[in-house]
């Protein structure tokens, strides 16, 4: 291990660390995600239960126990807290932005293996989901791990990086890398490496690492597992939209580019600099690394259940792609390719700092300090790319974007989103609720709110899925207390909210009690 080889290592693993575990613990879960993975976690350590997966005491098929058990031993070792719940994501986020960085090296030189780690380390999708507790870094680190073992030739490790994804996600797990490496074999036309990659023997290893809880899952549950979790949670998911956002095939494209900020600036060149590689290895490698961005990103356009989280596992190989064609600009002084950047850059951070300024106006004003921070933050970044890239000094393009989003990115976990977090939040409401709660009526939550308000309060409230039976519960002789969302309370005809109290309000949230004659 070279001298220049160890100190990027330490770079990549400084500026990484930083992003990522600075106030890790300070924000609350939130809501509905982060207080599902951690109850789940919580429930899985008190009923002495690391099999069956539970949330407010009952079993849970919606997803496999990975992160649950990763989060348990944090709970373990910090304590039950928004730290702990948050440490196996943080953690393996890092781990994928060193790997990251060693694969850079090895596939290409020590630059793009440094340019491709700091790329990782300061996209903005990449680094929010690095700080939240739920299981897509896991996912993406194990399929990332999985799909560079088999780059390597490190054909077991990749089955055992596979297995491990369809222990945190499911069969998507396998699906991905598996369609990826095939589809690569098929392009390369290199079919003796279907002889090569131990199919059986590899196969076996898979199977003896995944199907264990598979199959006590479906001993101590039998169909109902099978139907809720590969009918419900795979198969009707993947071909009925949960959201409206489903339907839309462009949804993932704007998400990227927002995502990936501020290196999407040089997606569109990077993609066409691919055409001009040279043939031989390093055109075999970055062929393998668009197919696996392409595989990804059809794929989870074709799901009509869409997330913003889903597309993450492009994150690793664009990064990698933005690496080499970097390094390849720097190497070549082509100052064409950096002020394309530039250009595209300021277009990027204007369209960025206006979306946070007018969610700031329109829905949360708490916002606009850190709006107008960024605003200004993007601007002398913008300005200084420019100039930077105008005078052919490439490292300090690299530097100045590097330094931006580091100082973007502890503005964003610093003032904006503590700013935010009453609103996407129940710890704070919880406490409120607990200053009027007389500990023995029960309690009807919201669905969307039931997760968060578990983890805080301990307490699993009844669900309040529909207004009907929010009426219901309204009108029932028994004294209750209501936490719903303020415009759902709002909408309720006169005479029901004549039943009711106001006893406390937070952000879009409300307390409720009846009134008993």
């Amino acid at each position: 291990m070279g001298k220049k080889y160890l100190m990027y290592l330490l770079s990549i693993v400084g500026v990484a660390g930083i992003i990522i575990f600075f106030h890790l613990g300070s924000l609350p879960l939130l809501d509905p995600d982060e207080p599902v993975y951690a109850q789940t976690a919580h429930e899985m350590l008190q009923f002495h239960d690391f099999i069956s997966p539970r949330i407010y005491g009952d079993f849970w098929y919606d997803k496999p126990p990975m992160y649950y058990w990763l989060v348990a031993v944090a709970f373990k070792i910090f304590g039950i807290g928004e730290f702990a719940a948050r440490f196996p994501s943080a953690l393996l986020a890092l781990c994928g932005v060193v790997l990251i960085y060693i694969a850079g090296s090895a596939l290409f030189n020590n630059r793009t293996g440094l340019l491709s780690g700091m790329i990782l380390a300061t996209s903005v999708e990449y680094v929010y989901l690095a700080k939240a507790a739920v299981t897509d870094i896991t996912l993406t680190f194990c399929i990332t791990a999985a799909l560079l073992a088999f780059l390597s030739k490190r054909y077991y490790l990749f089955y055992v990086c596979a297995a491990l994804a369809v222990l945190t996600k499911g069969p998507v797990g396998i699906l991905l890398p598996g369609c990826i490496v095939l589809l690569y074999i098929l392009f390369t036309a290199n079919y003796q490496e279907l002889k090569r990659i131990k199919l059986f023997s590899g196969g076996f290893l898979f199977l003896a690492i995944t199907m264990p809880w598979y199959l006590a899952m479906y001993h101590y549950h039998g169909n109902a597992f099978v139907e809720t979790f590969l009918g419900f949670h795979n198969m009707t998911r993947f071909l009925k939209p949960e959201h409206a956002e489903g339907t839309l095939w462009y949804y993932y494209i704007p998400v990227l580019i927002i995502g990936f900020f501020p290196w999407s600036a040089f997606i569109p060149q990077a993609i066409l600099g691919l055409f001009r590689a040279k043939h031989g290895k390093e055109r075999d490698t970055l062929l393998f690394l668009v197919i696996w961005v392409c595989v990804i990103f059809v794929f989870f356009t074709l799901s009509q259940t869409k997330l913003v989280s889903y597309i993450l596992p492009v994150f690793p190989p664009l990064a990698l792609i933005s690496g080499w064609y970097l390094d390849k600009s720097w190497t070549e002084q082509n100052r064409k390719a950096f002020t394309t950047g530039a250009s595209i850059l300021a277009v990027l951070a204007s369209l960025f700092a206006v979306a946070l300024l007018y969610t700031g106006y329109k829905l949360v004003p708490g916002i606009i300090p850190g709006a107008i921070a960024s605003l200004i933050l993007f601007g002398l970044m913008v300005v200084s790319v420019g100039w930077f890239s105008y005078r052919s000094n490439y490292q300090a393009v690299v530097y100045t974007k590097v330094v931006g989003m580091m100082i973007f990115l502890l503005v964003l976990i610093e003032v904006i989103f503590p700013a935010a977090a009453p609103s996407f939040s129940m710890r704070d409401f919880t406490m409120q609720f607990k200053e009027h709660y007389d500990g023995g009526a029960p309690v009807y939550v919201a669905k969307f709110y039931r997760p968060g308000f578990m983890f805080y309060s301990g307490m699993p409230g009844f669900e309040i899925i529909d207004r009907v039976q929010l009426v219901e519960a309204i009108h029932k002789q028994q004294k209750s207390y209501f936490i719903v969302k303020k415009k759902e309370y709002n909408m309720l005809p006169l005479i029901d909210q004549q039943q009711l109290n106001l006893l406390a309000e937070l952000e879009d949230k409300v307390l409720l009690v009846n009134k008993i004659n």
